[in-house]
């Protein structure tokens, strides 16, 4: 699901410049886009096999940690090392064999997970901070992979959107613990709601800002034309999904994407009328001589 970030710039290159590149151009594009979110999901898949080892005396007195894979026992400590170095150095070669600048893309964003594991996540917001830029990397390494510049809205908003994930994730992790009890407790020190809670709100404040800021630039204005009001008239349900992802970390709740996708039917409403208004403003020509004859370029 996270390694989907690498695919938003095929996404919008196909809306703007890429509308009269030919079919084989696209063809390229959309392989190289495609073996970049193969690296990437690898990469990440592999640190996640060996924060698992690290982390199982934790995760066994977390409610919900301790259904991980090796914290239940269900894949051996050396089991899950070997699988997760094999997966780092597969995702590193598939990386460059995308292209130079894609390999070392995707050699940073497994160094960045390194210094997270070792150390950063117990340093707070610093934490979340890495895991923000752990996303951006992604979104950039996509730009990188099909050769096109990405815009610094985009890599504004994937941060900060991310970065309010992150810190959602934290409330939900303190919320569940201290309603559970047990000796869990927060490895970068997030102990007070009230912390968490001014976090969760200028993190997600930034997010919905910079997706507005962004439709309204002239680099969105010029690459999609009308279909830039489109996107900006699609706020409100930014704001809704952020608002329900906001009010499951109050409560506790998972804050995994396809958990509220399955058991929040207003956050899946709002997703569903944001994708279909994105691709109504960008690929559906009513819809974009509707808003050229309604809006002022």
């Amino acid at each position: 699901m996270k390694g989907v970030f690498v695919l938003i710039p095929i996404v919008f290159w196909l809306a703007g410049e890429g509308r009269g590149a030919g079919s084989d151009v696209v063809e390229l594009k959309l392989k190289a886009a495609l073996l970049a979110f193969v690296a990437i999901s690898m990469v990440a898949s592999g640190w996640y096999a060996l924060n698992d080892v690290w982390d199982v005396a934790e995760d066994r007195l977390h409610p919900t940690k301790r259904r991980r894979p090796v914290a239940s026992g269900a894949v051996s400590a050396s089991g899950a090392m070997v699988i997760g170095v094999a997966w780092i150095i597969g995702g590193l070669l598939t990386g460059f064999a995308v292209g130079s600048g894609a390999g070392w893309l995707v050699a940073t964003y497994a160094v960045l997970q390194g210094c997270y594991n070792l150390t950063l996540k117990r340093r707070a917001y610093l934490d979340v901070a890495t895991i923000a830029l752990g996303f951006t990397l992604r979104a950039v390494l996509g730009a990188v992979a099909i050769d096109v510049r990405i815009s610094v809205w985009l890599v504004l908003c994937v941060f900060f959107l991310t970065l309010f994930l992150g810190f959602v994730k934290r409330m939900c992790d303190l919320v569940a613990a201290q309603r559970e009890g047990g000796g869990w407790s927060q490895r970068a020190g997030y102990g007070d709601e009230q912390e968490l809670q001014f976090l969760l709100s200028v993190s997600a404040c930034m997010a919905v800002l910079m997706y507005l800021l962004y439709t309204l630039s002239d680099h969105a204005k010029g690459l999609y034309g009308t279909g830039a009001a489109g996107l900006a008239l699609l706020t409100p349900f930014v704001l809704l999904v952020v608002y329900r992802f906001y009010l499951r970390a109050r409560r506790g709740l998972s804050d995994s994407p396809l958990e509220v996708l399955r058991t929040d039917r207003t956050a899946l409403a709002g997703m569903a009328c944001f994708v279909a208004g994105t691709w109504a403003s960008l690929y559906w020509p009513p819809a974009k001589q509707w808003l050229e004859r309604l809006f002022i370029a």
